[in-house]
This record gives C-alpha cells, structure tokens and sequence, in this order.
C-alpha cells in the first residue's frame, strides 16, 4: 500500500490544474499535497492560497507523498527520475507521469526494480475540468493503482484506460487538440467578423457552437448525423461544407493528427537510443 500523500513535481498550468482537481473532488488533505517547481514564487503563492506544502527539492517530495505526479516537459523528465530513483520506493509510491510521448519502460527503467508507475496524456482542458485523458500501466501497477489514477483524472474530467500503443496517437489527437480546436473557432470568428459580426460576439458564437455540438456527438449523435442535421437540401451549410472540401480541410486535421503522433513516437525513441 502506497503512503497517504499526494505530490507534484511541475507546477505548470497542467499540474496546477490537477493539483486543484484532486483537492477540490477531496482526494486528499490540502495539508498532505506536497509541490515541487523551480518557479518558487509561483509555489509559494499556490501555498498561500490552497494550504499545499512547499518543498524546493524534487528528492523531498517521496518522503511527504505516495501518489506522486510528474507533470514536467519531455526534457526534463530524465533529470526529475535521476533525483527520485533513490528516494522512491515499489512498496510506498506510486508515480504518475503526464510528460508527453515518454514511454513506460523510459520511466520504469530511470527508477529501481519493480517500481509502480502510471503513463498518462491529459489535455488542457483539465484546467477547466473537462480534459480527455488516457492512462496505462505499468508492468508493476496494480488495479488499485490504476483506480486511484482514474479518481485523479475523473477530478479533471473523463479518462480512458488503454494500451500504451495507443498513448502516442492520443497525444497527436486530444492532447493536441485543444490547439486545432481554437485554430478553427478563431477562424470561424475571423469569418464572422468579415461578414460583420462584432469580434466578441462572433467569438462567443464559434465557441458556444463548438461546445454545443460537442455535447450532440458525446450524447449519442454521431458526427455524420450532427453533419445532415445541420445539412438541408439546397442550402446554406452544403455551400460552406463545399467550400471546406476544397480547401482539404478534413484532410488538413487529419495529417496534423499524424504529424503530433509521430513527434511524440521520436520523443520517446530519442530517450531509448540513450
């Protein structure tokens, strides 16, 4: 059994989205939530403000917490399990790591034998506790483990556990997806504002489109059928679907999909050729 204790090293915006989803669904104790970043400043204020706890040494963090999550840049992901190996125990931690397209064994290798350890892609969303997120597991993780991960990304949204052949295509597609997503409402208010429309209200449009027909699709409508609903014979939609057909915008998001994933393969890859 893990130690009581959550941990976070990388106060970002996405571990600091996480770090107010865990406290906010009571998954623990603010006074039992330990931080660890380089932006001290921006730790102390999060101190200040949640009643977390401060450490300025990533080794620190093992001894406070159990559940420790590593929500650090692929960059830096190599330094972060080089200062834990020692400290981090298969018995008394379990580590969650959500830096982009590093793989399982990466993580499981840079620790000691048989150390407990959880892959996840969130997305940004999670900031606003609606992010999609996939999660795998270990070789040493135990349902247990995966249970509580689940409880740490429902507090931020919704998860899905899958193999961690799938991980690097959930990168290239949710993870990145929040950025294709605002490419194409801020673009739909560029087109609103051209035909006239006041710049905050043809945002406001856009984005409240996008979430409505979000809501459609996630509620049992497929995309084809949210596509003919919308679709009359003769009229304005076909016109602009036309226009979208020609511009290969179908086959544009497609190819950026694939490009995200093979980024976060060679991501991973570059770390295994070490």
């Amino acid at each position: 059994m893990i130690k009581e204790g959550f941990g976070l090293i990388g106060a970002g915006k996405m571990g600091e989205a996480l770090l107010r989803g865990i406290l906010k669904a009571g998954l623990v104790r603010p006074e039992n939530f330990v931080i660890n970043d380089i932006d001290v400043k921006k730790c102390n204020d999060l101190v200040k403000e949640l009643g977390v706890k401060f450490v300025a040494n990533s080794k620190a963090v093992p001894e406070k917490a159990g559940c420790i999550i590593l929500a650090v840049k692929p960059q830096d992901i190599e330094n972060v399990l080089s200062s834990l190996k020692e400290s981090v125990s298969p018995e008394e931690h379990l580590i969650i790591s959500i830096a982009a397209g590093i793989p399982l064994h990466i993580l499981e290798n840079r620790l000691k034998p048989n150390c407990r350890v959880i892959r996840v892609m969130p997305n940004a969303a999670c900031m606003v506790a609606e992010a999609a997120s996939c999660y795998c597991l270990g070789k040493n993780a135990t349902e247990a483990d995966a249970l509580l991960a689940e409880k740490v990304l429902n507090a931020v949204g919704k998860a899905f556990k899958v193999e961690e052949k799938y991980l690097d295509a959930v990168t290239g597609l949710s993870g990145s997806g929040p950025a294709y997503v605002a490419l194409i409402v801020e673009a739909l208010s560029d087109g609103g504002v051209k035909m006239g429309l006041p710049r905050e209200i043809s945002t406001q449009l856009a984005a409240q489109t996008l979430l409505g027909a979000a809501k459609m699709m996630l509620s049992g409508y497929r995309p084809a059928q949210v596509k003919d609903i919308v679709t009359s014979p003769g009229g304005t939609t076909i016109e602009g679907l036309q226009v979208l057909e020609e511009g290969a915008v179908r086959a544009s998001i497609i190819g950026a999909v694939e490009a995200a994933t093979l980024k976060s393969k060679a991501l991973g890859e570059r770390l295994s050729e070490k």
